[in-house]
């Protein structure tokens, strides 16, 4: 029998779309969800990830905050009201499903603040963990897809000027956003470069900029052409240049920014969520089969029937295989009503329905 190929050579295989042995697993769960299947069967000492092979790519970072004294105001069961790192004021709400955020208050609020604390994005070696070298070479040991990942620049932007203040600003005040786009982008080129500085190695990586809600884009097309193309367009030229392949993260609907996506240069998008209205089936129709599709497993159809899962895997993997650009991911994170044993039977069914003959 064939030997099994590492999954550092199966991603790799299928970003460029040349057909691995079988699809490529990754996700993320829950930590409620963790919670209920360690009740249901999931050994303790064992990560899901682990236990069902989804951790084929090992994700490295490094600290790319303000680097603001985080100071907890008050915090009980329910709630927890802090200053943040990036100098939010936020108020935690916690529930069964963890913490949910509610921004109430930001130390950047205009061009003087900015220029008070612009300091704190510049590049230092402690920004590098200590830790992630060991991790690195655990993983290149274990054959992982070794992935440099950081979010790109509107999502971190807003969670330090607030969302609200950014959106206005892009058109009031273009200059500044400009500058604070710039600023978060070179740090990231810098941690990636300190990386890089220590012998890591990376095979691609993922950038996350959730630029969409549920029904449609949180910008219009001319807005990102204008306001984040050229700083998406910077980081996917940088990387390029490297050969490594770029994977967009963004959550929600994400249809009327795709052909821009493509242009900034990313080769790949996740998670593609199917309650969003992403489907890879007109996808493939309008843009091709140049890129990558890593998700678009819709996570309601896992906590259905037998039949239900069935049906969500064969269908959507009937078409993502096709061009051999795909790689299984729930179309965001497995939610608690999932159940170990649901679970565990989507992940049979893919590692059968997801070979390559």
């Amino acid at each position: 029998m064939k030997n099994e190929m590492t999954s550092k050579e199966r991603v790799k295989r299928a970003i460029s779309g040349n057909a691995p042995d079988r699809v490529p697993l990754s996700d993320s769960y829950w930590q409620t969800t963790v919670d209920r299947w360690n009740r249901e069967g999931l050994p303790p000492s064992v990560s899901p990830s682990v236990y069902f092979g989804t951790d084929e790519i090992l994700y490295l970072s490094g600290d790319y905050t303000m680097r603001f004294p985080e100071r907890v105001l008050d915090q009980d069961r329910q709630y927890r009201t802090y200053w943040d790192a990036d100098g939010a004021l936020r108020k935690d709400l916690h529930t069964p499903d963890g913490w949910t955020s509610q921004w109430l208050d930001f130390t950047i609020k205009t061009r003087a603040d900015w220029e008070k604390h612009r300091h704190r994005l510049q590049y230092d070696e402690s920004r590098l963990l200590s830790s992630t070298v060991a991790a690195y070479e655990k993983g290149q040991s274990a054959g992982k897809f070794i992935c440099f990942t950081a979010h790109a620049c509107f999502h971190p932007t807003w969670m330090r000027i607030g969302m609200e203040n950014e959106l206005v600003k892009m058109l009031d005040d273009p200059d500044l956003i400009n500058e604070l786009f710039s600023a978060h982008v070179d740090l990231v080129i810098d941690i990636f470069l300190g990386l890089e500085s220590r012998g890591i190695e990376f095979d691609g990586v993922r950038l996350a900029d959730d630029l969409a809600y549920r029904t449609s884009s949180l910008v219009s097309p001319e807005t990102y052409r204008q306001a984040i193309l050229p700083h998406h367009g910077r980081l996917c030229a940088h990387f390029k240049e490297r050969g490594l392949p770029v994977i967009l993260h963004s959550d929600g609907h994400i249809v009327p920014l795709f052909g821009l996506f493509l242009q900034a240069g990313f080769d790949g998008f996740h998670p593609l969520e199917v309650k969003a209205g992403m489907d890879i089936r007109t996808l493939r129709a309008e843009y091709g089969d140049g890129f990558l599709a890593f998700g678009n497993i819709d996570a309601r159809a896992l906590a259905g029937t037998r039949e239900e899962i069935e049906a969500e895997i064969t269908s959507t993997l009937s078409v993502a295989m096709e061009t051999g650009r795909y790689i299984f991911h729930s179309d965001h994170s497995v939610p608690q009503n999932v159940s170990f044993d649901n679970y565990q039977y989507a992940m049979e069914l893919v590692k059968k329905v997801g070979r390559y003959r």
